[in-house]
């Protein structure tokens, strides 16, 4: 599963993706996941005019899917999983994400080292 911020700079051909995690989607056998948490965070910041969000929530959606990653739903057991997080973070969307891959399980790349803390299925790019 790919962060907010990778998963953008993964559709958006950033240069700030690193070599080797751009390898680790296009290789055949991976199945990328993007979180329903993801397009919450890209919509809600978007809303707010957020600088950091290239892409609407609705083009990002439709870029994932052109690109072949699937959408993984928030589901309640996820929802749960938060409350037993260490408090390393505090953004909500981080958290959920984590709890996410935790509970699938599922590994989650991410450029936030404070996101990479809470497991070593962890990767931080």
């Amino acid at each position: 599963m790919l962060d907010t911020h990778v998963a953008l700079w993964a559709i958006t051909d950033s240069p700030k993706l690193s070599k080797k995690v751009r390898e680790m989607i296009e290789l055949p056998k991976s199945s990328i996941w993007i979180s329903a948490a993801t397009i919450w965070e890209i919509a809600i910041k978007r809303s707010l005019g957020r600088g950091d969000m290239p892409v609407s929530s609705q083009e990002a959606m439709r870029y994932f899917g052109e690109s072949g990653y699937r959408f993984l739903p928030v589901e309640p057991e996820h929802a749960a999983a938060v409350e037993d997080l260490p408090a390393h973070h505090a953004d909500p969307f981080d958290r959920i994400l984590v709890a996410q891959a935790l509970v699938e399980p599922m590994r989650l790349i991410t450029h936030d080292a404070m996101v990479a803390c809470y497991s070593d299925t962890i990767i931080k790019t």
